[in-house]
């Protein structure tokens, strides 16, 4: 229901624009956020938005460089990413919690995922 896109090859200092697309309406939607895995390491939270507000939440490592946004009447969410860095190197998932109250960095607080993009910051 979820499906991630706009991954591919970058070089460090660079740009990407990630969209995740919902199949049908989100009308039980909480959250909506992107996480990300690289090589032998655990999937870690990037951004989070609510799908019915606008505040937005950030991981540390990401605060400044990437901004996440969402179109409602599209089901579609973004994740910009500038500045890109060799440590961005991974696939990228989206994701959206039906949850009522979440810890939103905690993946086992998001219910669907898509399959993932990747993302690949050359030097």
């Amino acid at each position: 229901q979820l499906q991630a896109y706009g991954g591919g090859l970058v070089q460090a200092g660079g740009s990407l624009r990630l969209s995740c697309a919902a199949s049908r309406r989100a009308l039980s939607v909480s959250f909506m956020g992107w996480f990300r895995q690289a090589p032998g390491k655990e999937r870690e939270f990037v951004a989070a938005v609510p799908w019915g507000g606008s505040n937005t939440y950030y991981a540390d490592s990401v605060k400044g460089r990437f901004t996440i946004s969402k179109t409602n009447a599209e089901n579609t969410m973004y994740l910009q990413m500038n500045s890109l860095k060799l440590d961005d190197t991974a696939v990228y998932y989206c994701a959206a919690s039906l949850q009522p109250a979440i810890f939103i960095p905690r993946k086992e607080s998001y219910d669907y995922w898509g399959q993932g993009t990747l993302v690949t910051v050359s030097s």
